[in-house]
């Protein structure tokens, strides 16, 4: 029986590039031109990115994801559903790389660790409470998500 731990470190250790590659693979074996598509773009992405001298696969990931879940919104304002569709689900498919988000609970703990920390005493000390933040949540919280969580509680700590 193979120790998981093991196993774990194993895949832990395969890039996000790495993995992607492993899965165009079997999209173009399954016959699924869509994802194949899909997933081509993002390794075009994280190959420019490392090129360019990033390593920080994540920060791509949530940058396509952005720019994916942005350009839908604007299809469905024109009134194009279809191509909405097709971008939200490669939204979907590039949050499959990306670590699970922090849960409301989670977030609230670390911005009230984060205002404790900073000594922050009401909005105006907000960059510094949104710096701890960030470099804490380690890419698990989209930074407007995260802005007006830090606003609400430093509004409330202020009032």
């Amino acid at each position: 029986m193979p120790d998981s731990r093991a196993d774990r470190s194993i895949l832990s250790a395969v890039t996000v590039t790495e993995r992607v590659r492993a899965d165009i693979t079997t999209a173009m074996k399954a016959g699924q031109k869509d994802r194949v598509s899909a997933l081509r773009m993002v390794l075009s992405e994280l190959q420019k990115a490392a090129k360019e001298g990033s390593d920080d696969e994540l920060a791509v990931l949530r940058r396509e994801r952005k720019r994916r879940i942005e350009a839908a919104s604007q299809f469905r304002d024109g009134g194009r559903g279809e191509l909405a569709d097709q971008e939200e689900s490669e939204a979907r498919l590039i949050e499959g790389y990306l670590p699970a988000e922090l849960d409301e609970a989670e977030l609230d703990e670390l911005v009230q660790a984060a205002i404790a920390e900073s000594g922050a005493q009401g909005p105006a000390d907000m960059g510094q409470v949104m710096k701890l933040v960030m470099a804490r949540a380690d890419g698990r919280v989209d930074g407007k998500r995260a802005s007006a969580r830090v606003r609400e509680a430093l509004t409330r700590q202020s009032a």
